[in-house]
């Protein structure tokens, strides 16, 4: 039996037309909060006042649903535009300063006073360590140990 493998995965499921469940969400938010703002201000106020307010909240929402800017969707082009300018330019590296990186798995070098002592292997006879692995550990071998 044959079975359809999807090709693209990265691409979000279509609703309505070319409308994804984001895009739905977007529009909606910003849809209702344009349409709070016009029937707020348009009751008291003339088209002057109301439509600036409204449109602005309009391009907003249409921006961060449909537009992409070098393939990034426009919250995250967004967000790296305002990290890129709050972030300093130039970095400075003074020799000496800060912490060294000491990965976990090698030991930390003291003075040269304290010496690292490895510890000692301790040889076992053949015939104690396969009365540990037939045993399983159990602790009755744990006894002849402490002889």
């Amino acid at each position: 039996m044959q079975y359809k493998v999807p090709q693209d995965v990265q691409r979000e499921d279509t609703i309505i037309g070319p409308l994804t469940l984001r895009h739905m969400a977007i529009l909606g938010g910003g849809g209702g909060i344009a349409y709070f703002t016009y029937i707020s201000l348009s009751e008291t106020y003339l088209i002057q006042v109301w439509l600036p307010p409204v449109l602005v909240i309009t391009v907003i929402t249409l921006s961060f649903a449909f537009l992409k800017i070098n393939s990034l969707p426009f919250h995250e082009f967004l967000m790296n535009f305002i990290e890129y300018h709050l972030l300093a330019k130039k970095r400075f590296w003074i020799q000496g300063t800060g912490d060294a990186f000491v990965p976990p798995y090698q030991p930390i070098k003291n003075d040269s006073s304290t010496k690292i002592t490895e510890p000692k292997k301790q040889t076992k006879s053949l015939e104690e360590l396969t009365k540990v692995l037939d045993s399983h550990g159990k602790s009755g071998i744990i006894k002849t140990y402490k002889k």
